[in-house]
């Protein structure tokens, strides 16, 4: 059965007296590990997963799971005895309407049908970027057909698709990470990852320690990402806004002018659906443009508390209500190369990546993490000395506010991050201060 098969055949099975809304996720998705610069596993999962959410009297339960033609009359009969004893949830906003939905773009050919093989060989051009070294990390692919409806009779369909090659490059005393992602796994230069990789492994072999202190910094995408992310959960997240747990204020002058924000479903490159788990269409949302705070994200329900419309970005995440969230961020990329970024610091550090990052105060988007796999003292515009592991208590708000953005690289591109990859896709970024608070044990 096809997924609109299986959402209408869901629809048609629901009980007289209800509501619904059923998403049917089917596809593949595939993984190749390599460890020691052997792959040692190769997992695929080709499924079709159904999510019902049912409404009966002001009552409202969601239920999961993979379910066969066969079936399908079990599992929407136990969702719906679910639902009745369910307790009455007076925020449902409602179902979507009718609404048209931009047209999906097909999943690359390359990603949909790519076999071991064709991971194999990214892994093997990754590992041979760094003869004499270990490599270890993942190629992943996924390509899968996303079908939502409701009894409304609003209807959606659409395809996601993406590859991810991530891996590190290891000495007997250091290790250096490199990353890409794209829709096409043929646009990934694996060779090139690899040998940022390796250039960042050999620089590492030995490091120094430096005091804790407040550094001028460059980060690098990867760094970026997670900057870029924790904005979007703990700030422009509209449950936040509402509940009065935000630093946004809409209007107001709160970034550097610099340092500009997207959240664009609709961007060619991103590695997502055109609509939301609720249906709804997503569209450019401008976040951040001269400095100024212009929009936050929306899913039905904290749009309707908030007296306006839905922005196309629920969240359904293990059953927990954690806000909308954007998750096709992109900051707008500048002219500058890194290594023109790295010149212009007379002293300070070079970050690839961060680690282990954790809030610790939502409203100001404190956090603390650690550096990893390449950490490099910058002196006279040029990368000196590696740098052991340092931790970091960071305002991210603050580490982009007004006057604290130096410089935009010219390299965006997708980056892994604290929540994952395929994102938020950014450049490096020169800033005034990173507050270094200690070594990796504290």
């Amino acid at each position: 059965m096809t997924p609109e098969g299986t959402a209408a055949r869901v629809l048609d099975l629901v009980p007289s007296g209800f509501d619904c809304e059923v998403v049917v996720t089917s596809g593949s998705n595939a993984l190749t590990r390599f460890a020691n610069s052997f792959i040692h596993q190769n997992m695929a999962d080709d499924t079709t997963s159904v999510s019902i959410t049912l409404i009966w009297n002001g009552r409202v339960s969601t239920s999961s799971g993979t379910a066969s033609p066969a079936t399908l009359a079990d599992f929407v009969e136990r969702a719906a005895e679910a639902t009745r004893v369910a307790p009455i949830n007076p925020e449902w906003p409602g179902l979507a309407p009718q609404t048209d939905i931009p047209p999906t773009l097909p999943a690359p050919e390359s990603t949909a049908s790519a076999s071991p093989s064709d991971r194999a060989e990214l892994v093997s051009e990754f590992v041979r970027a760094g003869e004499g070294m270990r490599a270890a990390g993942y190629c992943s692919t996924s390509s899968t057909t996303v079908v939502y409806a409701n009894s409304e009779g609003h209807l959606a369909s659409g395809e996601a698709a993406s590859a991810v090659l991530d891996g590190i490059q290891q000495t007997p005393t250091s290790a250096g990470s490199g990353h890409a992602a794209s829709r096409d796994l043929e646009a990934i230069d694996a060779l090139a990852v690899g040998s940022v990789a390796v250039d960042r492994a050999g620089r590492s072999e030995s490091s120094i320690q430096i005091e804790p202190a407040e550094y001028e910094v460059v980060l690098a995408p990867e760094a970026v990402a997670t900057l870029a992310l924790f904005l979007g959960v703990y700030g422009f997240n509209g449950k936040a806004t509402n509940d009065g747990q935000s630093f946004l204020r809409v209007g107001d002058r709160q970034f550097d002018d610099a340092f500009e924000l997207i959240d664009d479903g609709l961007d060619e490159r991103s590695m997502k659906l055109r609509f939301d788990p609720e249906g709804t269409p997503k569209r450019r949302l401008l976040l951040i443009e001269g400095g100024v705070t212009r929009n936050v994200a929306y899913d039905r329900r904290e749009a309707a508390k908030a007296g306006t419309e839905s922005t196309g970005h629920s969240i359904k995440l293990f059953g927990q209500n954690i806000g909308p969230i954007p998750t096709d961020l992109f900051v707008t990329p500048g002219d500058s190369t890194p290594e023109d970024l790295i010149g212009g610091v007379q002293r300070g550090l070079y970050v690839s990546t961060f680690n282990y990052v954790r809030i610790l105060d939502p409203r100001t988007t404190v956090a603390t993490g650690l550096t990893r796999n390449g950490t490099f003292l910058i002196e006279g515009g040029e990368l000196t000395d590696a740098v052991s592991d340092l931790r970091f208590t960071q305002s991210f708000a603050g580490a982009v506010a007004p006057g604290r953005v130096l410089g935009v690289g010219s390299d965006a591109r997708f980056a892994d991050s604290e929540f994952g990859p395929t994102i938020a896709h950014v450049p490096s970024l020169r800033l005034a201060g990173w507050r270094f608070t200690g070594g990796a044990a504290g």
